[in-house]
C-alpha cells in the first residue's frame, strides 16, 4: 500500500519521466530528419536570391543558387523538399496556367538539378495553378469569376504527370478542385509512373489567413475575390472528414492537414480515419512567422516554442511535416 495519503500506487508518475530519455519514451512519435520536408521557393531568375521579409530568413531562390543552398542542408540530413514556382516574368501568367509546366520554367529544371545533384532528396512539386494564372485563383475560371472544375482538374493532373514524369517523386495537389486526385491517380497510371510517384493530397486546406507570408512569397495571391469558395471554411470539420475520405477513395497515397497548429483534431481525425495512411501537416508561413514575432518580442523562446509546436502535431497523428523551420532543426536534432 501507498504510505502517501490519498494516493493510489498507479498515481505516481514521476518516476517514468524523471530522465531526458525516459521522457522521451513517453513520446508516441518522435521528431526524426526524415520527418521534416523543406518548402522551397524557384524563381525564373536564375540568379535569384531573394530574401522574403514577412517569411524571416526564406528566400526566393534561381536555379543557380538553388545547389550552393541546399548542399550544406543535404550534408546536414535535409531528406525532403517540396518545390513551389515562382515566375516572375508577365508572360508567364495567362488565365489558365499554361506555364506550369513549362519544361524550361523554374519547377521542371528544378527537378533535374537536384536529381542530378542530391540523388538521395525526396523531391516533392507543390501543384497548383495559382502561381501562373494572371487572376492568381487555383483553377480555371468561369466567365462570373467562379471555378470551372472540370477543365481545371484536366489541367492540374497534366502538370501533375508532366511533374512525375520529370522525375519527381511525389505530386501534391493543393488547388482543392473536386476530383483531382481521382483524374492525377488516373493520368499517373496511364503515364507508367504511378509505381515510383507519391500523391500527396492536401485533402484538408482550410481557408485561413495563415498563408499571407506565402503568398508574398509565391505572388499568388488572387487579384479579386478570395478562395472561400473551395478550401474548406475553418469550422468544417465534418467537411475535412469526408474529403479526406474522399480523396482516399480516388487513390491519395498520403494526407495533408493545412495549417497545422489551429488544426491538431483535423490533424487526429485524419490519422483515425486512416490509420495505416501516411499523416502529413503543413505548417504553414503564418504560424512560422507567428511564432518567430513572438521570440522577438520576448514571449517565449524561438527553439522551444518551435519544439513545442511540432510536438503538439506529431501527437496529433502526423508522420511528416512541413515547416520553414527544417534547417534549424536539422542542427537542434544533431547535438
Amino acid at each position: 500500500m501507498s504510505n502517501i495519503p490519498g494516493s493510489d500506487i498507479s498515481s505516481i508518475l514521476h518516476g517514468g519521466y524523471h530522465h531526458p530519455t525516459s521522457r522521451l519514451w513517453q513520446s508516441e512519435r518522435q521528431l526524426t530528419k526524415a520527418a521534416l520536408m523543406y518548402p522551397i521557393f524557384i524563381t525564373d531568375d536564375p540568379e535569384a536570391e531573394e530574401e522574403i521579409k514577412s517569411l524571416p530568413g526564406q528566400k526566393r531562390w534561381g536555379l543557380n543558387k538553388l545547389v550552393p543552398f541546399l548542399e550544406p542542408l543535404y550534408k546536414k540530413g535535409l531528406a525532403s523538399v517540396i518545390l513551389f514556382g515562382v515566375p516572375l516574368a508577365p508572360e508567364a501568367k495567362d488565365p489558365y496556367g499554361t506555364s506550369a509546366d513549362d519544361p524550361n520554367g523554374p519547377v521542371m529544371q528544378a527537378i533535374t538539378l537536384l536529381k542530378k545533384h542530391f540523388p538521395n532528396l525526396f523531391i516533392a512539386c507543390d501543384v497548383c495553378l495559382c502561381e501562373y494564372t494572371s487572376h492568381g485563383h487555383c483553377g480555371i475560371l468561369h466567365e462570373d469569376g467562379t471555378i470551372n472544375n472540370p477543365p481545371s482538374v484536366k489541367r492540374i493532373a497534366e502538370v501533375a504527370c508532366n511533374y512525375a514524369k520529370q522525375g519527381a517523386d511525389c505530386v501534391a495537389p493543393s488547388d482543392m478542385m473536386d476530383g483531382r486526385i481521382k483524374a492525377i491517380k488516373t493520368a499517373l497510371i496511364e503515364a507508367g509512373v504511378a509505381h515510383k510517384c507519391m500523391l500527396i493530397s492536401y485533402s484538408a486546406k482550410f481557408a485561413t489567413c495563415l498563408y499571407g507570408p506565402f503568398r508574398d512569397a509565391a505572388g499568388s495571391a488572387p487579384a479579386f475575390g478570395d478562395r472561400k469558395r473551395y478550401q474548406l471554411p475553418p469550422a468544417g470539420r465534418g467537411l475535412a472528414r469526408r474529403a479526406i475520405t474522399r480523396d482516399l477513395a480516388e487513390g491519395a497515397d498520403c494526407i495533408m492537414v493545412k495549417p497545422a497548429t489551429a488544426y491538431l483534431d483535423i490533424i487526429r481525425d485524419a490519422k483515425e480515419i486512416a490509420p495505416d495512411v501516411p499523416i502529413s501537416a503543413y505548417q504553414v508561413s503564418g504560424e512560422f512567422a507567428m511564432i518567430h514575432a513572438a521570440a522577438k518580442a520576448g514571449v517565449f523562446d524561438l527553439r522551444r516554442a518551435a519544439e513545442e509546436s511540432l510536438d503538439g502535431i506529431l501527437r496529433a497523428g502526423a508522420n511528416m511535416i512541413l515547416t520553414y523551420f527544417t534547417p534549424d532543426f536539422l542542427d537542434w536534432l544533431s547535438e
